[in-house]
């Protein structure tokens, strides 16, 4: 059973639903997790009803979008890997710090406990500025595992990283093994 968690980096939910598509045609047991306001808010972007409905529908499960929801993710309900796809700098900074007041940071401090894969398909604005130091962090961290991330716009936004969401179902493999896949930075 995968986890797959949704955070705020709005403009990349088409890539992020696309990759869980593809991921389902592997993966038929798929746990779908949500932030509050990945879960909450509508933007330019999409309706957040629609979304979930979407999710849900592919997921064939409610969306776990509570924290108290999330908790039992990790001894009492094992997953054999989580993905946040997209992880935002925020929930970056919340798990290199240790701090659980979401539902996906709740889900991924009880998934680590049991020392299983967290896959982070980082999409942010300050990824080079403000949250390199907690990039940092996790890559040095045990069971954590980084999609390959690019500048998408480096004149534009000269501190952004996004994953490259096609280079996710490869990650999840190679972290299922154990293994960062490489080039981490394209």
């Amino acid at each position: 059973m995968i986890g797959y968690a949704l955070c705020g980096s709005f403009c990349t939910f088409e890539q992020s639903f696309k990759t869980l598509c593809k991921l389902k045609e592997t993966y038929p047991d798929i746990v779908p997790i949500m932030s509050y306001n990945a879960y909450n808010t509508d933007t330019r972007f999409g309706k957040s009803r629609d979304w979930n409905d979407k999710i849900e529908n592919l997921c064939g499960r409610k969306i776990i979008n509570t924290i108290a929801d999330a908790e039992p993710l990790g001894p009492k309900n094992p997953l054999d890997a989580l993905i946040i796809a997209p992880c935002t700098g925020n929930t970056l900074a919340k798990i290199a710090n240790g701090i659980t007041d979401t539902p996906v940071c709740m889900a991924a401090k009880a998934h680590l406990r049991q020392d299983r894969p967290l896959i982070i398909a980082l999409a942010s604005n300050d990824a080079m500025s403000a949250n390199l130091a907690n990039l940092s962090k996790l890559l040095m961290r045990k069971s954590i595992y980084f999609v390959p991330m690019l500048q998408d716009e480096p004149i534009k936004k000269p501190h952004s990283l996004v994953c490259d969401f096609s280079l996710l179902p490869c990650a999840l493999e190679n972290a299922l093994m154990g293994k960062q896949i490489r080039k981490l930075f394209l």
